[in-house]
């Protein structure tokens, strides 16, 4: 039933992958490939070096599963992620993923052990849905992480208040959240009494993630979205928290159109070279910025630093610079360890700060 609904959407279209975001840009791109024998796909699941991955067949869809081997990678940024565009061949010995299609966005974190890794979420998206859930207060810090993230990939993100019907002041929360999503439309929905759907299924064309803490509500959001209960869903905690009911990064179709990519719930949302998500997130800082005595401002203790002086006139709150100077550190100590610019960099400040630590110990000596 899902799938006929899904397909009345795109009727008589010639490439069936159409409806999972197939566009005549990838036509261009998958040209020599098909010259080469080898057959397009949509990968919607990866698990333990294997995918699931939806092709055409005849005039609809097909999963198949393939095996990852053939483009495996030491960089985990290079491997097949829910999301990717890529060039199968399919033959007697098996269905293997030979490469992969350049990707338009990509959302990227850091691993959860704030190593210098990356961790692709998902593979062309158009939009990021950001999860919070209103039956505990949002941490805003959290969500301006998850915005960095969104920004970065070159998706547009949406947040997306859940669980309404558990909130009596959801209106408030949402002119709250609001103050620190720039460029970032806000929703307040409920999947329990159906509070805002409508609007949120308007906004998911293309290719959407999910994505926010274990618990707020994601999957339940996805079965509504779904109209189907595809995604298993628990009892969240006392304390807000849940448990990790989506363990794989899943492709599911829309019945009016577009995809949606549900993810596991996630405990650790470190910055990635999130420099430029950043700008995005904290626009209002940035601006502020220019206006400092000094280009180098550290928005710290200098004089004739703007941002400070936003601060004590209440134009901007503590907590959103504190937030802001957090996440920029984080970021470039990220970058430092992945970028040999970077790092050059890095070593050089060190190494001018250990000297004038020296000095300055020399001419203590001295007196």
């Amino acid at each position: 039933m899902l799938q006929a609904s899904f397909d009345s959407a795109y009727p008589n279209h010639p490439q069936p992958l159409y409806a999972y975001g197939w566009t005549s840009e990838l036509d261009d791109l998958f040209a020599p490939l098909a010259g080469a024998g080898l057959v397009p796909g949509r990968i919607v699941r990866v698990d333990r070096g294997r995918c699931d991955v939806v092709v055409a067949d005849g005039d609809s869809v097909s999963t198949v599963r393939a095996d990852t081997g053939p483009v495996a990678d030491p960089d985990p940024l290079r491997l097949p992620c829910t999301g990717d565009w890529a060039a199968l061949s399919v033959g007697a010995a098996g269905t293997f993923v030979q490469t992969l299609l350049p990707r338009r966005t990509a959302v990227v974190r850091s691993t959860s052990s704030l190593r210098s890794e990356g961790q692709v979420l998902a593979a062309n998206v158009d939009t990021v849905v950001i999860a919070a859930s209103l039956a505990v207060e949002p941490d805003l810090g959290r969500i301006e992480r998850f915005l960095a993230l969104a920004w970065e990939s070159g998706a547009q993100p949406l947040v997306v208040l859940t669980k309404a019907d558990l909130a009596t002041d959801a209106d408030h929360i949402r002119e709250d959240v609001e103050r620190v999503t720039p460029g970032a439309d806000v929703l307040v929905v409920s999947a329990a009494t159906g509070r805002g759907m409508d609007v949120l299924a308007a906004c998911l064309p293309g290719t959407s993630v999910l994505v926010g803490q274990s618990g707020a509500g994601k999957s339940t959001i996805a079965n509504a979205l779904l109209g189907t209960t595809a995604m298993e869903v628990q009892q969240t905690r006392g304390d807000g928290k849940g448990r990790h009911t989506t363990t794989t990064r899943e492709m599911l179709p829309l019945p009016g159109g577009g995809v949606l990519i549900d993810t596991p719930g996630l405990r650790g949302v470190g910055m990635y070279d999130s420099a430029e998500g950043l700008h995005q997130v904290f626009s209002e800082i940035e601006a502020l910025a220019a206006d400092c005595r000094f280009g180098d401002c550290g928005h710290v203790s200098e004089p004739g630093c703007a941002v400070l002086e936003a601060v004590e006139d209440g134009l901007l709150t503590q907590r959103r610079l504190d937030s802001y100077r957090k996440l920029l550190r984080e970021n470039i100590w990220i970058a430092s360890r992945t970028d040999a610019r970077l790092r050059a960099e890095q070593l050089k400040v060190w190494k001018a700060r250990g000297k004038s630590g020296t000095e300055a110990m020399k001419a203590k000596g001295r007196r």
